[in-house]
């Protein structure tokens, strides 16, 4: 029977009540029926993040993870967009039980905060260009998430206490208004950022835990600019061009337009600043999210 770590089931239960007991009193014999389902061993110590468990297993001599979600919010438009890819930057997808929300897949090594500023800027780039690619019909629209952004923004705008401008609240709902309902169909990854990018020996870095949306690529921009790493630059006195400068070095990587990824950067921190102090996130983050939209404004 696989052990579950602790912290799993205290953060389930804390955030899901009944429902988040449930699916952890049934996460060991799920576990266990997928591991002999698809032939493999667990192979080290369990993991997890906000929506699910990650447990290292090998079938034969090929490495992999098993990654199971929580129901509520599992997206198994990741499983769609692996498949896409077929492991052309991105982790190889080895098996799929969408019934149970789950995947096998490649197992990726350490993860990107450990390459400096500007390599790393360079390899989300690189990544963002080859993840680019002609998407399937089926995958959630972009253009539908822009909508909903701009009436959270509204509502929030009214309804929060918060430290944004009116100018920076206007232009980031001028850009979701203008390319918001105009979106190519193009696959992107949804949530590029350090921890979600791997090293691999099959390849130099491979991309993790997509959102599998159809877009803008430049759209990745946002979740690439607002790092941690990046935390620092946005608490000095004038971030703006140490700011652009990033966006630079990661466009030119990406091949995507800078002005563009500007405006998808700034519209993404309203809206995220907004939602964070909504949701809770942490101060620190709040603080960071709102410099940045100043900073793109």
């Amino acid at each position: 029977m696989i052990r579950l770590p602790k912290s799993l089931a205290h953060s389930k239960i804390a955030a899901s009540g009944v429902t988040g007991r449930e699916w952890i009193a049934g996460l060991p014999e799920l576990l266990d029926g997928l591991v002999r389902q698809w032939s493999c061993v667990p192979d080290g110590p369990v993991a997890h993040g906000q929506v699910g468990i990650v447990v290292p297993v090998r079938r034969r001599s090929r490495a992999a993870v098993i990654k199971v979600s929580f129901p509520r919010w599992a997206d198994m438009c990741e499983a769609d967009a692996y498949e896409v890819w077929d492991g052309a930057g991105a982790v190889r997808l080895y098996e799929r039980a969408d019934d149970r929300f789950a995947m096998m897949l490649e197992r990726g090594g350490g993860a990107l905060a450990s390459a400096g500023d500007e390599e790393a800027l360079t390899i989300q780039g690189r990544l963002t260009r080859r993840l680019a690619v002609d998407a399937p019909a089926h995958l959630p629209q972009l253009s539908h998430q822009m909508s909903r952004w701009e009436r959270e923004i509204r509502t929030a705008t009214e309804t929060l206490d918060h430290h944004l401008p009116r100018a920076a609240i206007d232009a980031a709902l001028t850009t979701l208004r203008e390319w918001g309902p105009h979106q190519p169909n193009t696959l992107v990854h949804g949530d590029l950022h350090d921890a979600n990018i791997l090293a691999s020996g099959r390849e130099p870095w491979l991309a993790i835990d997509p959102r599998g949306q159809v877009g803008d690529p430049a759209y990745d921009a946002f979740n690439v600019i607002r790092s941690p790493r990046f935390a620092p630059l946005l608490a000095t006195a004038d971030p703006r061009p140490g700011v652009l400068r990033l966006l630079d070095i990661y466009c030119a990587a990406a091949d995507i337009d800078v002005e563009w990824a500007r405006r998808w950067t700034q519209a993404g921190a309203v809206h995220e600043a907004l939602w964070g102090r909504a949701h809770g996130d942490p101060g620190w983050l709040v603080h960071a999210t709102d410099r940045l939209a100043l900073a793109l404004t």
